[in-house]
């Protein structure tokens, strides 16, 4: 499955409504480190039909990050059944993000 880019228009029915867990990367273009897990992120979305893998831009969405309490990037969280299940900020490796799930 493709990388979803999540935005307020379309959290609601990819994320909440969804009958998968998520894992929502929160990053920017600008951040280093978030440049380091994303193609971490796109093998797991290649890799795992179980799953959705969605990107929150938060210099795009601050209110999606606001509402997440995001304070760094990148901020992974996974979401099942559209609650918070996991979360944890800063870059990890590909183990510790399948942990996670």
């Amino acid at each position: 499955m493709a990388l979803i880019h999540i935005s307020k228009n379309n959290f609601e029915q990819e994320v909440i409504q969804s009958d998968k867990p998520v894992l929502l990367d929160f990053w920017a273009p600008w951040c280093g480190p978030c440049r380091m897990v994303s193609p971490i992120l796109d093998e797991i979305a290649q890799e795992r039909s179980d799953i959705k893998v969605g990107k929150v831009n938060v210099d795009e969405q601050p209110e999606l990050a606001g509402q997440f309490g995001v304070m760094g990037i990148p901020a992974l969280v996974v979401m099942k059944n559209g609650r918070i299940t996991n979360q944890a900020a800063g870059a990890r490796p590909k183990k510790q993000i399948l942990a996670m799930l």
